[in-house]
């Protein structure tokens, strides 16, 4: 068993620019810019002296709702210095999301892009608070958001009641190299520094809370199975909202010195120019990413001769996508991941020396100093190899609880530190593992988790919806894509394009239901509860019928 790293956030990155200042810690090869660990260390250093001088302390919640700029690296690393838990924002949030996350997260601050797409992300902050237009900066005061203090701005625009980054970086002048580092070196390896928001089947999206040990070890043990070192180029197109990006991207790169060479927003042609230019020898992406790029009608012209590592991940593998991405992208030492947010994220993993067969068959094995077992649904009892139950694991990775919810913190690890994952999974003799379905109905399209209960909170609301119940079905380019079954009020009349319509703007466009399918009735079981895996066999004959 390898040992696991003492550093924090901050202490790592500091070690990382001591050990080799001169080597290239970032690149973004769309606009040239390149930081050495030094460079990156020294402007991560002024970041949090900003934010300390800000009045930002230690243990602070700091909300973070941008795609994956240098800023947004910036302050990965620099809350990491100065203890502030980072709280990572879905770029695909609108209003109702954004407004339950900074209320629930209790965030102090909130950092965030002009805009993402054709969503103001300013304007639907003075939505949720119109006080802050009339704020002076740093003094915001919102009783529907009473933590809340601090806007940052990343851009060269000016916003009433808001910081510009620009003036934060300049505040650094008011807090000394000395208080840094003294606030540095009393950091714990098991305070919090990061929390990503997640949801279960039922209720609302909770607050992983995940520590320096969590996500460093974590980084570094994704970074050994995928033989990742020093001498690699990682590009990183994956949001960094997701553990995907913060931690297997990152994170990984910093704990073995590598170069992280991100991607701000994915298109395949961005990632198939930046592996090119950069000679990059890792990808890291989930399926529909791969599969964009291997369908992509340029993809021919470009030399991927560097690649060799990386990961597929956030999905189902299609063993296929696993095959050409080995073959046509050159990709010889590609591994899968498999994880959860509570695990910050990753817990089993295939080996770049597997046997092909291993590699686009199964998630790999457990990560050094991870334990799983495949126990019987419902108990902790183990099943023999070979045998389906719910995968549960246990070790340093596993969070340190769910955000003000020590109920489903309980529920989720028992008694003895197994974290059970809600997924059903049978592992072969030699630890590997193959998932086989869910014990959730969570639906994963492209990665993205979508969570029924939620949509169904919120189609609650439309006026003439009576009941409504959202499966998943499969879907070829997607993994799976949502159906939402509704009921209507007596007399009530609407179609599919209403029902969606109703979301666009309050809902992340990911989750608005693809298919909307209506019905007088669910069936139910006996006692009364809804048969939903009926609802989604109706739904995937529907949708079928539909395509004919």
């Amino acid at each position: 068993m390898a040992n696991l790293l003492n550093a924090t956030v901050g202490t790592l990155l500091e070690e990382k620019a001591m050990l080799h200042p001169d080597h290239l810690a970032v690149i973004y090869s769309d606009r040239n810019l390149r930081l050495t660990y030094d460079e990156f260390n020294r402007q991560c250093r002024t970041a949090a002296r900003g934010l300390m001088s800000l009045g930002i302390e230690k243990g602070s919640h700091v909300a973070i709702w941008s795609t994956n700029t240098p800023e947004w690296l910036t302050c990965q690393f620099a809350t990491g210095k100065m203890g502030a838990v980072l709280v990572t924002v879905n770029t695909n949030y609108q209003a109702a999301e954004l407004e339950y996350l900074l209320k629930q997260s209790d965030s102090t601050t909130i950092i965030l892009s002009e805009s993402f797409r054709d969503t103001s992300y300013i304007e639907m902050l003075y939505e949720i608070a119109p006080q802050l237009k009339h704020s002076e900066p740093g003094k915001f005061d919102c009783p529907k958001l009473p933590f809340l203090k601090n806007v940052i701005v990343f851009g060269e625009n000016s916003y009433p009641g808001t910081f510009s980054w620009q003036e934060i970086l300049d505040m650094a002048i008011n807090t000394t190299e000395e208080q840094l580092e003294a606030l540095l070196n009393e950091l714990s390896k098991d305070d919090v520094i990061n929390m990503q928001y997640t949801s279960g089947t039922t209720g609302f999206p909770k607050g992983v809370m995940l520590t320096h040990s969590n996500i460093v070890n974590n980084g570094f043990n994704i970074a050994s199975c995928m033989k990742l070192t020093k001498d690699d180029r990682l590009c990183i197109p994956v949001p960094f909202f997701h553990c995907f990006g913060c931690v297997l991207g990152t994170m990984a790169c910093v704990t073995v010195g590598a170069t992280m060479v991100p991607v701000q927003e994915f298109s395949p042609n961005a990632v198939l120019q930046t592996v090119q230019n950069e000679k990059c020898t890792g990808l890291h992406g989930v399926p529909t990413m791969f599969i964009a790029e291997l369908n992509d009608p340029s993809f021919p012209e470009y030399d991927l001769s560097s690649l060799r590592t990386g990961i597929m991940a956030g999905s189902n593998c299609p063993i296929e996508v696993m095959k050409a991405v080995i073959e046509k992208m050159g990709a010889s030492e590609i591994t899968i991941a498999y994880g959860q947010t509570e695990a910050s994220p990753v817990i089993t993993q295939t080996r770049t020396d597997d046997p092909i067969e291993l590699r686009v068959e199964s998630v790999g094995r457990a990560l050094p100093n991870v334990e799983v077992k495949i126990v019987k649904p419902g108990n902790t009892e183990a099943v023999p190899a070979g045998v389906q139950g719910e995968l549960c694991t246990r070790g340093y990775h596993v969070m340190k609880g769910y955000y003000k919810n020590p109920e489903a913190t309980k529920e989720a690890i028992d008694e003895e530190g197994w974290l059970h994952t809600g997924d059903l999974a049978v592992m072969d003799e030699n630890g590997y593992c193959k998932i086989t379905g869910r014990l959730k109905d969570m639906i994963i399209r492209g990665g993205e988790n979508i969570y029924p209960r939620e949509i169904e909170e919120y189609l609650y609301t439309h006026p003439k919806i009576l009941d409504v119940q959202v499966v998943g079905i499969p879907d070829e380019f997607y993994g799976e894509e949502a159906v939402a079954w509704v009921i209507l009020k007596e007399g009530a009349t609407a179609t599919a394009e209403e029902i969606r319509e109703y979301c666009k703007g309050k809902i992340a466009r990911h989750k608005i239901p693809k298919y909307v399918e209506f019905t007088d009735n669910y069936p139910m079981t006996a006692s009364g509860k809804i048969q939903k895996f009926r609802l989604r066999e109706k739904a995937r004959l529907a949708v079928a019928q539909t395509k004919r």
